[in-house]
């Protein structure tokens, strides 16, 4: 029973520091600032639509499109998945979202035509709130 106990315990020590690494990654691409937003922000806007999931996928009901990546990008205006015809802002499929690195050159193309508005999750969870907690204790 008592291993168990450890198990669980370092399995929610290591859930709680994902934050770290991604802030850490994020900083060195240049997000830190990058188009007014800080830091704390992208790491908080990634827990908020991910929970820091680079594989995470979400379809949305309302209009048949569905979110990628840690950033949760959309397929309708983004990122190509065969869906949704046209020219997207994005220079990649859906699929090479779950690339953090692509991910993170989409969300640049994101934030600069549409803002830090374009994620509802940063919008509930994020948007006027002390975001430091994300970035606390890793370094950056």
């Amino acid at each position: 029973m008592m291993k168990i106990w450890v198990l669980l315990l370092l399995v929610s020590v290591a859930s709680a520091q994902t934050n770290c690494p991604l802030a850490r990654t994020l900083k060195a691409a240049g997000m830190d600032g990058f188009n007014g937003v800080s830091l704390a922000h992208w790491v908080c806007m990634a827990f908020a639509e991910s929970s820091y999931d680079t594989q995470a996928t979400h379809f949305n009901p309302s209009d048949g499109s569905t979110d990628y990546g840690i950033f949760q990008i959309n397929s309708r205006y983004w990122c190509s998945d065969g869906k949704f015809p046209g020219k997207k802002e994005c220079p990649f499929t859906c699929n090479q979202l779950f690339s953090l690195q692509n991910s993170i050159a989409c969300a640049k193309i994101v934030v600069q035509k549409r803002t830090m508005t374009a994620w509802d999750g940063w919008k509930a969870k994020c948007r006027g709130q002390n975001v430091s907690k994300y970035i606390a204790g890793c370094g950056v």
